[in-house]
């Protein structure tokens, strides 16, 4: 296994990083203090990007694609392979010019050079220190600026507020790596290992989804402090959506899964019913459903009828219910709705095949008369 190398800036060199040894872009603060005493170049070559922003200490790749960012590199990597790193305010401009980027960006080293199998140029950065534009002193081959630098406003050592911000920035961090399956729990790993606050503010903020936009407000901000409560406020947007992303996925594969348990059941069922030789749940509705359409019904009946019909296919066929709503079914079926024959109130007639069939019984047959009697005055 490739032993770790933790970076330090002023040690770190091309060759070190061309061997097999993995980095870790971990700063300590002896990195950072190194960092504020190094004095910027006077004149910069400017390599403006289009969806990200660099953050000092940051290691990142960044993919090469325009013929002057190219160039830039290929100057760079034979000289001191310092570069200034600038976000672009417009993703859509092809070649930006000195209204088209933002002026504060951060100074990076060029770790390493990659030639990409698609013709491709991949560069590995780390930031160092920001840098304020002051001239743009060239635009051909590509842009230079003279510099000015950024001091930071550093809190002090004993503000409790500021440690507490920080510390809230680590625990939802590691609360966001939890939760987001995009991301490798490896990473809590790399975040309880940071042990400078303001490397933290910086490694936090370039590794969240914010927009280009949002991280360059981070980084312009001077004070660490305000840099801190801003990055923690982004954080706590980005965990509420995520909380309420993984709520919604989880209610909806839920029912996912519950109408999967539903059908694999009522497939099994069916299953058995075949061997069984029975009539299939399915069936039993179908059938039910031509006999309906055989009906002549009324409109507030044939709503009714599908009504319990659909309480019915609702049920599942082992419940005890089930076989009452079916009887009712059957029922409403097998009546003749609409369907009725003349009555012949033929009093003689109903005398005679009553004494016909009965024997006895007086009784009840003049009961009889009598009923068949009141019903033909009506």
């Amino acid at each position: 296994m490739a032993k770790p190398i933790f970076s330090n800036l002023d040690n770190l060199s091309l060759q070190d990083i061309e061997s097999e040894a993995e980095l870790i872009p971990l700063l300590t603060s002896e990195d950072e203090e190194a960092l504020e005493k190094e004095d910027l170049p006077a004149e910069v070559s400017l390599l403006p990007l289009r969806n990200t922003v660099l953050f000092p200490g940051v290691v990142i790749p960044i993919t090469v694609g325009r013929d002057k960012s190219i160039q830039l590199i290929k100057d760079a990597n034979k000289g001191s392979k310092v570069i200034g790193v600038v976000a672009q305010k417009d993703q859509g401009v092809e070649n930006p010019g000195a209204n088209d980027i933002y002026s504060l960006g951060t100074v990076a080293q060029i770790l390493r050079v990659l030639k990409m199998p698609d013709g491709n140029t991949t560069i590995i950065i780390q930031g160092k220190k920001r840098f304020e534009i002051d001239q743009i002193t060239s635009e051909e081959p590509y842009l230079k600026a003279t510099t000015k630098t950024v001091v930071d406003e550093a809190a002090a050592k004993d503000d409790t507020e500021f440690k507490a911000v920080a510390e809230s920035i680590k625990e939802l961090s590691l609360q966001i790596i939890q939760e987001n399956p995009n991301l490798p729990t490896e990473a809590s790993f790399a975040i309880k290992n940071i042990h400078s606050y303001s490397f933290l503010i910086n490694f936090v903020s370039s590794n969240m989804n914010l927009s280009v936009k949002e991280k360059q407000d981070i980084l312009s901000l001077k004070n660490i402090k305000e840099r801190a409560l801003l990055c923690l406020k982004c954080m706590n947007v980005e965990y509420q959506k995520l909380e309420l992303k993984n709520d919604i996925q989880s209610r909806v594969r839920h029912d996912l899964d519950q109408q999967q348990k539903e059908y694999f059941l009522q497939q099994q069922m069916k299953t058995i019913q075949e061997e069984l030789g029975g009539i299939s749940y399915e069936e039993e509705i179908d059938e039910m459903k031509v006999r309906a359409k055989a009906k002549v019904w009324t409109k507030e009946v044939e709503a009714h009828f599908e009504k319990e019909l659909m309480k019915m296919q609702r049920m599942n066929p082992q419940v005890a219910e089930y076989s009452v709503q079916r009887n009712y079914l059957d029922l409403f079926l097998d009546l003749p709705w609409d369907n009725f024959s003349k009555d012949k109130f033929d009093l003689k007639r109903a005398q005679k095949v009553l004494n016909r069939d009965h024997f006895g019984l007086e009784e009840v047959k003049k009961r009889i008369i009598e009923y068949l009697a009141a019903d033909d005055l009506h």
